[in-house]
């Protein structure tokens, strides 16, 4: 999992880093796990964008990753280690005792061959990374990744590569968890969550060194607002470069900077304390 820099050919490889991608074991994917992935060029169903920046990029295929672990007491052995177009992890190809395969996020430390099971009621399971368990069944400062904020739903929280979240304390039926952005929060104890930091934790150090790089990942110019006219964002016009004196705000007019963007919800009975 270590970087590799390109040679400074040419001013957008000057600085540019990419994976050396060492810890990848297979290089096709698994067929009966794959399925078509539409491109939505940020749009919802009646074609208005929704999501601005987004459109083209390379073409993919989805690889179905079981975040819900729900196969319990039957152990599955790792085939391969693999890489995924769609999340910044990589992920883990197992094999059950029965011959089923699913793909799972891959931990770090996590290697072919490796046995890993998951169990609900189970009492004689071990705590090791890649296992996964209900929340309250991990002991306290046990890191924990894959969370599942409802029972049976499937994994929600810390997914991506290099996450980690930590049990912090236990209460009744709820257990603390200390979040990557550093919010405490109480989660049933009957959810399920996979033992183990996320791999691929040199991800966040990747330099992508040119425009044309984000646009295989799908991601369209972004232009400010200062550079458009004023009829187009309201920081636009002005002689020279202004912040004609008002607050950043949208292209629709809304403050975009020190107003709360989160509305009420249900959940937040359940934090703890706030990320810093």
């Amino acid at each position: 999992m270590a970087l590799r820099e390109y040679k400074p050919t040419s001013p957008g490889r000057r600085g540019m880093t990419v994976s050396t991608f060492e810890e990848i074991t297979k290089k096709k994917p698994e067929k009966a796990l794959l399925v078509t992935l539409k491109k939505r060029g940020g749009r919802n169903v009646t074609g208005s964008i929704t999501v601005r920046h987004r459109g083209g990029g390379s073409k993919r295929r989805l690889r179905l990753i079981d975040f819900k672990r729900n196969k319990f007491d039957v152990p599955a052995e790792v085939v391969a280690i693999e890489y995924d177009p769609n999340r910044s992890s990589r992920i883990a190809l197992v094999q059950y005792a029965d011959g089923e395969k699913r793909y799972i996020t891959a931990p770090l430390g996590l290697k072919v061959g490796d046995v890993i099971v998951s169990a609900q009621d189970t009492k004689d399971i071990e705590v090791k990374v890649g296992n996964a368990l209900p929340l309250y069944r991990i002991p306290v400062g046990a890191i924990v990744h894959n969370i599942e904020l409802h029972p049976g739903k499937g994994g929600q929280l810390v997914r991506s590569a290099g996450s980690v979240a930590r049990v912090m304390g236990k209460d009744e039926k709820y257990v603390l968890v200390r979040m990557p952005s550093g919010e405490l929060r109480r989660i049933l104890g009957v959810c399920m969550a996979t033992v183990g930091q996320v791999g691929n934790i040199e991800h966040q150090n990747i330099t992508v060194g040119k425009a044309g790089r984000n646009r295989w990942m799908g991601w369209r110019p972004t232009v400010r607002g200062s550079a458009m006219s004023p009829r187009a964002h309201p920081h636009g016009g002005g002689e020279g470069r202004t912040s004609r004196g008002m607050n950043p705000k949208t292209p629709w007019g809304k403050l975009a900077y020190g107003c709360k963007t989160r509305g009420k919800k249900s959940s937040d009975k359940m934090i703890v304390e706030r990320r810093k």
